[in-house]
């Protein structure tokens, strides 16, 4: 196995991709210019580095980052500033998520896992998710509003109604979780199949490295890759 991982800086992303470590997975990440990664993890024979910006890649070296790989994470967000939040590039985790499966799709013979990090703020469409109106009414202004929302948003439908659950050569599996917080340590953790509360008015918390650990289990875990492929699961903590 080898994992392809988007968003390998990021908070969650760095909490996959010390999960695979842990496990001897090889892994590739795409590393831009001043991104946040010591020097422990550049220099681990696991860890296969690309210099470069996912959001200015070109088609060929899309296919050359899926290449020999097997898996793909997409941990990619947006920074919590203004900048990251308005400024360019608005669709960075849709054009990265549907740039990646079409590399997939025009360059290997290989059925692909992949498994997008997402959020309860967007709806499973398949189980038609039950919503307190004034929820949806909120989550519609902030699609128009904010752009990581309308982002997450068309990852999620494209998984959905674009690779769907019969591609010949992606599977795929959307974790969702709530608010997130730090950790350092997995802790125990319940999957659900839809919110069990509202993320806007009871929202319910959710440990980053728990999400790490259970994207990784989808990878490593035949059993729970088949319960929970072409699905979009919730994920929180046990409370206590």
């Amino acid at each position: 196995m080898k994992v392809l991982v988007l968003g390998a800086s990021g908070a969650t992303g760095s909490q996959v991709l010390l999960q695979l470590i842990k496990r001897k997975v090889e892994t590739r990440i795409i590393v831009r210019d001043g991104a946040n990664i010591s020097d422990e993890i550049l220099k681990n024979d696991l860890v296969e580095v690309v210099r470069g910006n996912v959001s200015e890649l070109n088609e060929q070296e899309y296919c050359d980052l899926v290449k020999e790989c097997d898996s793909v994470v997409c941990c990619l967000g947006h920074n919590i500033t203004f900048k990251g939040i308005f400024g360019k590039p608005r669709l960075l985790v849709y054009n990265s998520l549907r740039n990646v499966c079409e590399a997939i799709m025009s360059t290997t013979e290989k059925r692909f896992k992949v498994v997008l990090m997402n959020t309860v703020a967007c709806e499973n469409i398949e189980i038609k998710e039950k919503r307190l109106f004034a929820e949806r009414a909120v989550l519609w202004l902030l699609k128009g509003l904010i752009p990581p929302q309308l982002d997450n948003l068309k990852a999620a439908t494209y998984l959905q109604k674009e690779i769907c659950r019969n591609n010949e050569k992606i599977e795929w599996s959307a974790v969702r979780p709530d608010s997130l917080i730090d950790s350092s340590e997995v802790m125990p953790y319940e999957v659900y199949e839809s919110i069990t509360r509202s993320p806007l008015f009871n929202p319910g918390k959710t440990s980053r490295i728990n999400v790490a650990f259970f994207m990784v289990e989808l990878l490593m875990s035949d059993e729970l890759w088949t319960q929970w492929k072409g699905r979009m699961p919730v994920i929180y903590n046990r409370e206590e």
